[in-house]
């Protein structure tokens, strides 16, 4: 194992962070795993499972089991972990900017076109790894005026040439979920199994252009794009995972996500060893645009009538808002049947926050998908 720090540029004077990355396993070997948590920076459970991560590599390295390299970065936001107000973290956003920390990395579809220009061939692996260079090359390319455009070229440049990449996250109350890109369902299909996914939620683009998706869509784009002149395959499997909820830290549920990764990375080739029985799929995968997001039609108090984990009707009421000045009630039904997997924490809202998830197979929206 050896570790790399990586400053950030932009920093106010006298100030400087860093991102820190854990390599494990033989560099330049072919395949790579990137993992990073807490890019919203308070979301803590991936932290937590980082850790445990760390530990299981780390003897697997020592006993030569390593079929890839593992790169680690569990704090990938040290911007959002410095910004306190009034004894609360605000991680989401960077104050600086107003930027979701998640949102607008760069696309880089047009950036590498231009470098595969009469590189490509007919053997896709070979054009696979043509196209990783490319990718280094371009995120290299990308200017780092402010800290946070600093902390986005940093962290694409430790992902952008991985098999596989995962943005471990969580949701305010939730069960396991994940989202992936419509396209990459039959490779995560088995992420989703080992990791007990309730919910897998799949789009080709949510919107804002999130981390995963900047690693993984430009390997569709691509496939598009030279389809029937050279193969590309969707070699990046980019899957961002939703551990629960913010107050689930603990050893038990972070040292059996460790695990479950593990075990991902035996069955997937990563790593030596026996692969274990493949668990259930606990619910099949849906569309994110069947994803129904209620919010609130006015300020007031919240009580969920439902909880997380039950199988929901449409039409069917979830929650109430309730204003007790007023005494008006509102009752807030589903516009899917689905399953309920996320709810927000706080049980005071103001008008047109979004209060809960019901991951639904008929599609109920479009446009942009994401929160903010």
């Amino acid at each position: 194992m050896h570790t790399q720090h990586h400053p950030l540029r932009g920093a106010p004077l006298g100030t400087q962070r860093e991102i820190v990355s854990f390599h494990y396993g033989r560099r330049n070997g072919g395949r790579k795993v990137y993992v990073q948590a807490s890019l919203h920076a308070d979301e803590l459970p991936g932290m937590l499972v980082a850790h445990h991560l760390r530990e299981h590599l780390l003897a697997l390295e020592s006993a030569g089991r390593l079929r890839a390299e593992f790169v680690v970065v569990p704090v990938a936001n040290p911007i959002g972990l410095g910004q306190t107000i009034l004894r609360k973290q605000e991680g989401r956003f960077d104050l600086a900017a107003g930027d979701n920390f998640n949102r607008h990395y760069p696309a880089l579809f047009d950036n590498v076109l231009p470098l595969l220009e009469g590189q490509l061939g007919s053997d896709a692996p070979t054009n696979a790894q043509l196209v990783r260079s490319a990718l280094r090359e371009a995120v290299n390319q990308l200017p780092e005026d402010t800290e946070l455009m600093s902390l986005r070229k940093t962290l694409l440049g430790l992902a952008c040439d991985a098999e596989v990449v995962l943005d471990l996250h969580c949701d305010c109350e939730s069960l396991m979920h994940l989202y992936t890109g419509t396209a990459l369902w039959p490779q995560a299909e088995p992420l989703a199994r080992c990791m007990g996914a309730q919910a897998s939620l799949l789009a080709s683009e949510s919107g804002d252009n999130p981390f995963d998706e900047a690693c993984s869509r430009i390997w569709w784009q691509l496939e598009a794009h030279y389809r029937g002149q050279h193969p590309v395959p969707l070699a990046c499997l980019a899957v961002t995972l939703e551990l629960r909820g913010e107050r689930d830290v603990s050893h038990p549920l972070a040292g059996a996500d460790a695990q479950a990764l593990i075990e991902f990375f035996v069955q997937r080739g990563l790593i030596e060893g026996e692969p274990a029985a493949q668990r259930a799929l606990l619910e099949p995968a849906t569309p994110l645009t069947g994803t129904d997001v209620i919010h609130a039609p006015a300020s007031g108090l919240v009580v969920y009538l439902r909880e997380l984990g039950e199988h929901i009707q449409t039409g069917e009421v979830v929650a109430e808002v309730i204003d007790p000045l007023s005494g008006a009630v509102h009752r807030l039904a589903s516009r899917t049947s689905g399953l309920l997997f996320a709810r927000e924490t706080q049980r005071f809202t103001t008008s047109g926050r979004s209060l809960c998830k019901i991951a639904g197979a008929v599609p109920v929206r479009q446009g942009k998908l994401s929160s903010e």
